[in-house]
C-alpha cells in the first residue's frame, strides 16, 4: 500500500476509534439475525417494512478469487465475494446494525477488504477491514442512511480500481422502517426484486488479437490497468459475463407484478432502460429519503452508486433490459432479458398488418 493511503487509512483508523469512545450505546440487548446471502440476481429473504425495533444483521462474506469467462474465448481471474459478480445484495432497514464476518482464505494470493458506501467512517469500513489470505475479520457498523449503495474492495494505491474491475463489488439495499412509499409518499410494496451488478473489464490482447490467460490475478495485473487508462472497456457485463441472464437464466415475472431493479455500477455511470417498459418509479442515485421520479423511459447510475426502479409489467413477452449507452450493450454484453407471463392486451399494442418477410425474433437480437 502506497504511503499517501496508509496515511489516510491511519487517519480514518484515529477518526472512528475517537468517534467509537463519543458516540457507543448499549446494543447488547438488541436481537440478533442470520441473513442467508444468495447470488445475484436472486436476493434474499426479507421483510419490507420492519418488524420490531432494530436489530443486529449477522452477515458472513468470504473472498474468493477465481478463473472466470466473461464471454467465448475471453478469461480472466475474478476477484469475488461468496464467488460471484457482482457480490450478494444485502438487505437490511435503516437503523439496524450490521455485523459482517469476512474471511480470506490461505488459498487467496491477495489481500482483501471491503468499503461499504452505506457506512459512516474509517473509509467505509475499508479501514478496519483489510485481511491477509488464511485470516479473518468482524466488523459492525449502523446503517443510517435509507437507499441502495456500492460495496466494494479497496485495499490502497493501484490495488483499488484492480481489484474493482476484477469483480469485487456488490450492492446494500438500507430500506426505510417502514418501507417504500411511491412518488405521492403512499407506502409501495413490490413482488419481486431483482439485483443486477453491472461490470466493465478491461482483458489485455497478445499480438495475434486473441485475450491473454493469466496463472494468477497478480500475473495480469500490469497488462490489466494498462488497458484500463485508455478508459475503453473490452466487455461491459450484467452479473459476470455476457449472456449471463437470458435463456434459461432469464428473469421471471408476471403480468401485473411489480418489480424493484437494484441496479449497481462500481465503476463508471451507466443508462438502464427496459425495453417495452419503463421505470414507474425511480429513486435517484438510489436515495430512499427523496420522492422517486416517475414514468421514466432511461434511468441514471453515476459511477461507484447503486439506484432503485420499480415498474408493473402490464405486458406479456420478452423484454430486454439493457444498457441504453447501444454500442456497450450490443457489442460489449451490457444486457439481460427477461420473461413475462400473461394475457396480451391488445388496446395497449396491436399489429394491424404484418409485412410478408416479418419475424418477431428477429427484433430480439440483443
Amino acid at each position: 500500500m502506497i504511503k499517501a493511503v496508509q496515511a489516510v487509512v491511519g487517519l480514518g483508523l484515529l477518526c472512528f476509534a475517537a468517534t467509537q469512545v463519543a458516540v457507543a450505546q448499549d446494543i447488547s440487548k438488541l436481537p440478533r439475525v442470520k441473513q442467508q446471502l444468495v447470488a445475484p440476481p436472486n436476493v434474499p429473504v426479507h421483510d419490507q417494512v420492519a418488524k420490531g425495533g432494530p436489530k443486529i444483521v449477522e452477515i458472513k462474506m468470504a473472498f474468493e478469487e477465481k478463473l472466470v469467462e466473461i464471454a467465448p474465448g475471453a478469461k480472466a481471474w475474478g476477484m469475488t465475494f461468496n464467488g460471484s459478480i457482482p457480490g450478494p445484495l444485502i438487505i437490511v432497514h435503516e437503523g439496524d446494525y450490521v455485523e459482517l464476518t469476512l474471511s480470506n482464505p490461505k488459498s487467496s494470493t491477495l489481500a482483501h477488504n471491503v468499503d461499504f458506501h452505506a457506512a459512516t467512517g474509517a473509509l467505509g469500513g475499508a479501514g478496519l477491514t483489510l485481511v491477509q489470505p488464511g485470516e479473518e475479520v468482524v466488523v459492525r457498523w449502523k446503517a443510517v442512511k435509507p437507499g441502495v449503495f456500492v460495496y466494494h474492495c479497496a485495499p490502497g494505491g493501484t490495488m483499488i480500481p484492480f481489484h474493482v474491475i476484477s469483480g469485487m463489488n456488490g450492492a446494500i439495499m438500507v430500506l426505510p422502517r417502514d418501507g417504500l412509499k411511491d412518488a405521492k409518499g403512499k407506502p409501495y410494496k413490490y413482488d419481486k426484486a431483482f439485483y443486477i451488478g453491472e461490470q466493465d473489464f478491461y482483458l489485455p490482447k497478445d499480438d495475434k488479437g486473441n485475450f491473454k490467460t493469466y496463472g494468477s490475478p497478480a500475473e495480469g495485473m500490469a497488462d490489466m490497468l494498462e488497458v484500463s487508462k485508455g478508459l475503453i472497456p473490452t466487455h461491459v457485463v450484467f452479473n459476470g459475463a455476457v449472456g449471463a441472464i437470458t435463456g434459461d437464466n432469464a428473469l421471471k415475472a408476471k403480468v401485473g407484478e411489480k418489480v424493484l431493479f437494484i441496479h449497481s455500477q462500481a465503476n463508471r455511470a451507466s443508462y438502464p432502460h427496459l425495453i417495452g417498459g419503463h421505470a414507474d418509479l425511480y429513486w435517484v442515485g438510489g436515495s430512499f429519503s427523496d420522492t422517486p421520479l416517475t414514468s421514466q423511459e432511461t434511468w441514471f447510475v453515476p459511477a461507484g452508486s447503486a439506484v432503485a426502479a420499480a415498474y408493473q409489467f402490464e405486458q406479456p413477452g420478452l423484454y430486454v433490459y439493457l444498457s441504453h449507452n447501444l454500442i456497450e450493450a450490443v457489442l460489449l454484453g451490457a444486457a439481460l432479458h427477461m420473461n413475462v407471463e400473461g394475457k396480451w392486451n391488445d388496446d395497449l399494442m396491436t399489429q394491424l398488418k404484418a409485412p410478408a418477410s416479418f419475424d418477431a425474433k428477429a427484433a430480439m437480437d440483443h
